[in-house]
């Protein structure tokens, strides 16, 4: 198809459905692709170099480990990194993919998190991809898994091979939002189990989730996966709590 044509067709689908920004609701051109307005995409905040060594949290007085990392006991999680942190844009545009159906923000955000990966090499020894899985309740109210679009995008885009349902969730846990860091463990704690360990055993995997606060989901995960045999397990996900 000319270009012409695809200019001229976008034109008219942005006048019958006007596309605004995620975050302020600015108008966006009609052939502007992303789901942000310039402005608000340049406030994405990338994960900063001064981050925990371990756990990937944001560290603005440096220092190579968080509180809690340092001298803390040994993790499922070998490490854990995230491509943003977690700011008032990129709420937005979570809150619009979970909670909006809106599914096609898969590509933009699990491309953007294929775009980050480079920068931290410390996760080069980690080829396979696996989601967070949701509980089948959640899944079927909100029609997809966020978790599982994310993984499958950065594996194609990086190259990866992707576990798909490698986990599952035996229970359907309370959302982990309102909780503090200790009933976020107990929350969790025994709701998963690894379906298909033949994919997991002697494997070096990356568990791949949305947003990481407290990291309890991912660490309960991970030590699941760790009982199936995998060998290293680690977590990136699009964005870290501050």
């Amino acid at each position: 198809m000319k270009p012409a044509i695809i200019k001229a067709g976008k034109w008219f689908l942005n006048a019958l459905l006007p596309r605004t920004c995620a975050h302020c609701g600015l108008d966006l051109h009609y052939l502007e692709d992303a789901p942000l307005c310039p402005a608000c995409a340049a406030g994405l905040e990338p994960l900063p170099a001064l981050h925990c060594e371990a756990c990937g949290l944001p560290l603005p007085d440096g220092g190579a480990s968080c509180r809690d990392c340092r001298g803390g006991a040994p993790r499922s999680l070998a490490l854990a990194r995230s491509a943003f942190v977690f700011n008032p844009q990129l709420r937005s545009l979570v809150h619009s993919f979970k909670y909006k159906a809106r599914e096609d923000l898969a590509g933009f955000l699990g491309g953007r998190m294929a775009a980050a990966l480079p920068g931290f090499p410390e996760l080069d020894p980690y080829k396979f991809t696996a989601a967070v899985p949701l509980h089948s309740s959640r899944r079927r109210d909100r029609g997809f898994n966020q978790a599982e679009l994310l993984a499958s995008t950065l594996a194609s885009s990086c190259n990866l091979f992707h576990l798909e349902g490698a986990a599952g969730r035996t229970r359907n846990t309370p959302s982990q939002t309102a909780l503090s860091k200790e009933k976020r463990k107990s929350n969790v704690a025994g709701a998963f189990t690894i379906v298909k360990p033949e994919l997991v055993k002697g494997r070096n995997i990356l568990l791949v989730d949305d947003v990481a606060t407290t990291l309890a989901t991912l660490e309960e995960l991970a030590s699941e996966f760790k009982k199936a045999g995998a060998r290293l397990v680690a977590a990136y996900t699009l964005a870290r709590e501050p």
